[in-house]
C-alpha cells in the first residue's frame, strides 16, 4: 500500500459511510452507525500517513484500495 494524506483517507471513510464525530487538534474522529469502532485519522497538513497506519485504519474500518 502506497503512502496516503490525511485528508484523503478521510474522504475515503466518509465514501465508505463512516461519519466525522469531532475534530480533536490534528485528529478527526470517525465514526459510523451500528459499529462499535471508533477511527481516528491524523491530519496534519498534507503529510503523508505511513503504509502501516494506513493499513491498519483501513482494516479496522472495513475499506479497502
Amino acid at each position: 500500500m502506497r503512502p496516503i494524506t490525511g485528508k484523503e483517507l478521510c474522504r475515503r471513510l466518509t465514501e465508505a459511510g463512516w461519519v466525522l464525530k469531532r475534530i480533536h487538534g490534528s485528529h478527526h474522529i470517525f465514526g459510523k452507525a451500528g459499529e462499535w469502532k471508533i477511527i481516528s485519522v491524523p491530519v496534519q497538513g498534507n503529510q503523508l500517513i505511513r503504509p502501516g497506519l494506513a493499513n491498519r485504519i483501513s482494516r479496522d474500518a472495513g475499506i479497502s484500495w
